[in-house]
C-alpha cells in the first residue's frame, strides 16, 4: 500500500478541486487492475472538505484498495464461471420489472388511497382483534416529581400527588418547573414500567404485586425525595389500551386498503385487456 499512499498524496490537491470526468492528462489513473482504471475523478466524492489531512489519506486508501479487491475478485469469477453461470439477463430483466411495477403502483397508490382512517373504524378493528394487542411487559401511566428533600413546597406536592381521584397536571407542571430538580407527567401517556424504574429508585422482586398495590410511592433518596403516583397500570398477557395500538391499527387499515386497491387496479386492467383481446392463452 506504500505505492498506493503515495499516489494519494500526490493527487489528493488534484481531486479534491476536479471537476472534470474525463480521461486524460487531467485526470490520471491512480490504479489498475488488469485492463480496469481507476482514475482521478472516480475520488473526487471520497473526502469531504475540511476532513484533516490524515483521515483523507486513510479514507482513499481504504477505497483503493477495496476497489483493487473487488476487480480481482470479479475477474477470478468471470475465468471461473461458465457461461449460463454468467447470464444474468433474465434475472435482470426480472428485477427492472419488480422495479417497474413497484415504481408504477406506488405512485398510484400516493394519488389515489384514500389514507384518512376515521376513529370508529380504529375502534372497530380494536375491538374485533384485540386478542391480536397482547401485552408483552407491563405498562404505567404515571407522574412523578424529584424534590429536594428539605424543599418547602414538598407538603404541597404531596397534596397534588397522593390524591387518588384527581391528578392537576397542569398545576404539577407550572410547580416542577420551579422547584423540581427532575419531573415527569405521563397521567395520559402509557410507558413500560421497566422505563419508569430507570428513572425513579422503586425496589420491587414482584411487578404485578407492587403495582396492585401501590397507587402513591415516596422514596427518601438523600439529598433527593421521590414523588411517584401510579395513575393507572396494565399487566403484561393483557390487551394493551387502545392509545397503544391506534398507530398501528391505522397502518394496518391503510396497507389492506392498499392491497384491496392494487388487487381492484389489477382485476380491472385484466378484465378490460380480456374485452380488448390483448392476450389470448394457447
Amino acid at each position: 500500500m506504500n505505492r498506493i499512499k503515495l499516489i494519494i498524496l500526490f493527487f489528493l490537491p488534484l481531486f479534491a478541486g476536479c471537476n472534470s470526468s474525463g480521461r486524460g492528462s487531467d485526470d490520471p489513473a491512480v490504479a489498475r487492475v488488469y485492463d480496469k482504471y481507476l482514475y482521478n475523478s472516480d475520488l473526487r466524492d471520497i473526502v469531504h472538505p475540511g476532513t484533516a489531512e490524515k483521515d483523507s489519506i486513510a479514507l482513499v486508501s481504504n477505497y483503493i484498495d477495496g476497489w483493487i479487491r473487488r476487480q480481482l475478485l470479479i475477474r477470478q469469477a468471470e475465468r471461473n464461471l461458465n457461461t449460463k453461470q454468467k447470464d444474468f439477463s433474465e434475472k435482470l430483466e426480472e428485477y427492472k420489472n419488480s422495479l417497474l411495477t413497484y415504481a408504477y403502483e406506488s405512485e398510484l397508490v400516493k394519488q389515489k388511497l384514500d389514507t384518512i382512517v376515521s376513529e370508529s373504524e380504529i375502534n372497530d378493528y380494536y375491538v374485533r382483534n384485540n386478542a391480536s394487542f397482547q401485552l408483552r411487559y407491563n405498562i404505567v401511566r404515571a407522574v412523578y416529581v424529584v424534590l429536594d428533600e428539605k424543599s418547602k413546597e414538598l407538603r404541597r406536592f404531596r397534596s397534588l400527588l397522593s390524591d387518588k381521584d384527581t391528578i392537576v397536571s397542569s398545576t404539577i407542571d407550572m410547580l416542577a418547573k420551579q422547584y423540581a430538580f427532575s419531573y415527569y407527567i405521563g397521567d395520559e401517556t402509557w410507558i413500560r414500567f421497566d422505563d419508569l424504574l430507570q428513572q425513579v429508585p422503586i425496589q420491587t422482586f414482584n411487578q404485578e404485586l407492587f403495582l396492585r398495590n401501590n397507587s402513591y410511592i415516596e422514596i427518601n433518596d438523600k439529598p433527593f425525595i421521590y414523588l411517584i403516583r401510579i395513575k393507572d397500570y396494565r399487566m403484561s398477557e393483557s390487551i394493551s389500551p387502545i392509545e397503544m395500538v391506534t398507530e398501528n391499527i391505522r397502518n394496518i387499515l391503510i396497507n389492506k386498503r392498499k392491497q384491496e386497491f392494487l388487487r381492484s387496479m389489477q382485476d380491472e386492467l385484466y378484465d378490460r385487456a380480456l374485452r380488448d383481446g390483448d392476450f389470448e392463452t394457447f
